[in-house]
Order: C-alpha cells, then sequence, then structure tokens
C-alpha cells in the first residue's frame, strides 16, 4: 500500500509547534517531528528534515536555504539583471549547491516555479558563456529525479543549446546530462527529444569530442537512456526503434567502437561504452556488427587486462551476454577464449552477485544450444563457478535464476553432464533456493527435471469443464 504524503508545509508547522508550544530545541523538535510523521507511516523523501531559517529582510520570513536562494535568483531575473554580473552567477551556484544536497530540495524548488525561472536564466545567457554553464549547472542539477519538470520549451532551448555549442565541451557536457536527467523514467521526453532530432547531436558530439572522456562517458549515457523502457505510466515505448535508429541512422555502433580506442585505460569510460553496445544489440545484425567493428576484441581484452575493475567486469559481462544472441559471435567469443577469460573474472568478483549473476547469464547464453561450446565451460571451470556463486548468494535471486539456466543449458543436449554436476551438489542448492524464491518455480524445477532429479510438477489446468470456483 503506497504511504500517505503531506506538504513541505504541513511538516514545518509541525516542527515550529514543537519550538513553540512545547519548548523543545531545534534539534530535538525536527527529530520528534519525524519520528511522528514516520510512526504514522507518512513518506518523507520529498520533505526538507530541517528547520526553516528566518530571512535578513524586513518582513523577516521563514524559509528553508533552497528557497532562500531561489527567491534571490528570482529576483535578479524579475528585474532583469545583467547575466554576466558575478552576483548572478554566484546565486546560480548557491541555488545549484542546494539542489545538490537531496531530492527532498530539489523537489521543494520545483514546486515554487524553479524549472520556469532557470530556463530564463539559460535564455539570457545564450551569448553568455560563463554565465549560461551556471545556468545549466542549476538546471541539470534541478531536473535530477524530477523529468516531469521538463517541456517543449526546455526540449527546445536544450536542442538549440546543443546545436550552437557543439564545439565547446563544457556546454556540451552539461546540456547532456540535463537531456539524460529528463529522459530517466519519462518516455514522453524521450521521444519528444528524439522527433527533436537529439541523436544525430549526441553522436555527432561523442565523435567531434572522442578525446574528452567526461563528455564521451556522459553521451553514451544519454544515449543509452533513449533505449529505455522504465516509463510505468506508459503501456509501451519506442526502446528498441529509439535503438535501431542509433545504429541504422546514426552509424550507432561505429562511433562507440571508435570511441573506446580512444580510452584504452579509462575504466569508467569503457564501462559506460560497454553498457550502451549491450543496449544497442536488439538485432541479430546489430550483434553481428559489433564484432565486425573489433567490439568482440576490445572486450576479450577488457577482461584479460582489467578483471580487477568490478563495474568494468559486470558491464562487460553485460555486452557479451547481448551480442552472444548472434550464434555466429558465439563461436567467435569461445574461439577467442572468452570461457576461461568469464570464469575468471567470474572467480575473481565472486563476493558481487550483479558480477556473479552476469557471468552466470553470459556463460549460459553460450551454452544454449551449443555442444561444444557446453564442453569447453565444463572443462575450463564454469559450472564449478555458477555453484559457488550459487553458495555465495543464497538470498539473490537473480544469481539463482541465471545460475539454473546454465546448468540447465549445459545438460539439456549432453546428459552424460548431470552425473559430474550432480556430484557437485547441484540438487540441494537448487531446492533450498526453490524454497527461498518463490519466482525462481519454473527455472527451477526444470533444471532438476533436465538433471534427472526428482521434481514435482504442479499441473495448473486439467482441461475439464467446471465451475471456477472449484
Amino acid at each position: 500500500m503506497a504511504k500517505r504524503r503531506i506538504t513541505q508545509e504541513t511538516f514545518d508547522a509541525v516542527v515550529s509547534e514543537n519550538i513553540d508550544e512545547f519548548e523543545m530545541g531545534a534539534d530535538e523538535a525536527l527529530r520528534e517531528a519525524v519520528e511522528q510523521f514516520d510512526s504514522q507511516g507518512v513518506d518523507l523523501s520529498c520533505i526538507v528534515k530541517a528547520v526553516a531559517i528566518t530571512s535578513g529582510g524586513e518582513d523577516q520570513t521563514q524559509a528553508h536555504e533552497v528557497l532562500q536562494a531561489l527567491h534571490a535568483l528570482q529576483i535578479s531575473v524579475d528585474v532583469s539583471a545583467n547575466s554576466a554580473e558575478s552576483n548572478f552567477i554566484a546565486e546560480l551556484k548557491l541555488f545549484t549547491q542546494q539542489c545538490s544536497i537531496g531530492f527532498a530540495q530539489r523537489y521543494l524548488a520545483g514546486q515554487k516555479e524553479a524549472y520556469p525561472t532557470l530556463l530564463s536564466c539559460c535564455k539570457k545567457s545564450l551569448e553568455d558563456k560563463e554565465s549560461l554553464l551556471a545556468s545549466l549547472s542549476a538546471l541539470s542539477a534541478l531536473t535530477d529525479g524530477q523529468p516531469d519538470l521538463f517541456n517543449l520549451e526546455g526540449q527546445n532551448l536544450l536542442i538549440l543549446i546543443l546545436d550552437t555549442y557543439g564545439d565547446d565541451r563544457a556546454v556540451m557536457f552539461l546540456a547532456i546530462r540535463t537531456i539524460r536527467h529528463c529522459c530517466l523514467k519519462h518516455e514522453q521526453n524521450r521521444q519528444g527529444l528524439v522527433k527533436a532530432g537529439v541523436l544525430p547531436l549526441l553522436t555527432g558530439a561523442i565523435t567531434r569530442h572522442t578525446e574528452s572522456a567526461e563528455l564521451v562517458k556522459e553521451a553514451c549515457a544519454a544515449l543509452r537512456v533513449m533505449t529505455f523502457d522504465d516509463d510505468m505510466r506508459v503501456p509501451f515505448g519506442r526502446a528498441h526503434d529509439h535503438a535501431k535508429m542509433i545504429v541504422s541512422d546514426h552509424r550507432g555502433l561505429k562511433v562507440i567502437t571508435e570511441a573506446a580506442k580512444a580510452h584504452p585505460d579509462n575504466s569508467a569510460v569503457l564501462s559506460e561504452l560497454c553498457a550502451t553496445l549491450a543496449r544497442l544489440a536488439v538485432r541479430n545484425e546489430f550483434c553481428q556488427e559489433i564484432c565486425d567493428l573489433g567490439g568482440l576484441k576490445f572486450m576479450m581484452t577488457l577482461l584479460a587486462d582489467s578483471f580487477e575493475s568490478q563495474e568494468l567486469v559486470r558491464q562487460v559481462f553485460s555486452a557479451i551476454r547481448a551480442i552472444a544472441g548472434n550464434d555466429d559471435v558465439k563461436d567467435n567469443v569461445v574461439n577467442a577464449g572468452g570461457v576461461p577469460l568469464i570464469v575468471i573474472a567470474m572467480n575473481r568478483h565472486m563476493g558481487n552477485p550483479y558480477a556473479c549473476e552476469q557471468g552466470c547469464a553470459c556463460l549460459s547464453v553460450l551454452a544454449l544450444r551449443k555442444i561444444s561450446h557446453c564442453k569447453v565451460i565444463m572443462e575450463n571451470g564454469g559450472t564449478l563457478a555458477a555453484v559457488q556463486a550459487m553458495k555465495t548468494h543464497p538470498g539473490v535471486v537473480n544469481v539463482q535464476r541465471q545460475a539454473c539456466m546454465l546448468l540447465r543449458n549445459l545438460v539439456s543436449r549432453m546428459d552424460t553432464f548431470c552425473q559430474p554436476i550432480l556430484e557437485l551438489g547441484v540438487e540441494p542448492l537448487i531446492a533450498q533456493a526453490l524454497q527461498t524464491h518463490e519466482d525462481l518455480g519454473d527455472v527451477g524445477r526444470a533444471a532438476l527435471r533436465d538433471l534427472g532429479c526428482k521434481v514435482e510438477l504442479k499441473e495448473l489446468w486439467t482441461g475439464k469443464k467446471g465451475s471456477l470456483t472449484n
């Protein structure tokens, strides 16, 4: 059941009452208010949990620091202050700092017309780089977690900035980061920006500024977000279409693989590039194209040279898993020595559930419909790694699921592998996972069945006519 919500004014009134009526100190009054609302099941994630301070003006009004910073900024915009003046930039920086404290501060500012104020700041600053950077930084901070604030006016403004300042790395970085914030969990914003022509601007930014690690990483992240299907408010999105457009219309795979060559030692950039490639591998020919462009080769190199980086390993696993949906690429991965590299990396990061999940998923895809690959996985300790992952993360359902799928794929066409795998003690592990995780049902039982173990299959429907209430 959804939690109740209250307004910031209600929370502040209770804090004020605790101070005035019950003579509590500020810290005690605040703590008491938080405990009171928590006990009532109220969601305080959007509430600034601080005591409002009194402004220094004649009216002596009380407001939170973020609102005081916003008010000073709004006065500056209302009186048409010169955007190049140092106090204007200082006010923008102060507001950005307040928004960076937490989501509650950003939410409160968003409720008090901060978004249109910042759009005005950006428009006033279009011909002054320093003030434009300050304005975009504030807009980026405000929209983090608040994509609903974005509108057509903001869309047109950001497209204009990307088009006008294409050669300026600093401006491009902040504009692209704002776009990413506005597209997370918001399908309408994604579709609007794609129609407005944002995709060639993003791929163009990567090509034009390939040497800038920070900008390449941000632009790739923005492209990746365009392929998300994470907005629960719409029945279906256009994630697949956007991925096809990035690849087919804007040479996305070539752009990304070329960018990878420019940053061979930057694990953060390479991790983002791998994550983006995984999102773009939505068609059989795209998987092959990634391989043909040298994408598989650089992934193998990363596993061999950078297996100490936990995040990088996880993203490389994810990318290999995606492109190995193509049967020819499966062969290329195995022939390139991918299996032992995957197993080594899994064992190195056995304590990380995400690495274990993606590692098992990788091996599972490679084993699917490929008997020769199953032999390679068995010979290189892939089964042992999967079993160890199940033992290490019994409470993580995705690790258990991917490990069960791997075990099933290994024996589905080679029943001679059943006994060696059972000798590793997998039957009680799967049985325990089935008891712990209801969602594992079909996958776990299918693994037990294919391993030749006794399994109880529940008959959901017999096909006989009868009352639905029986």
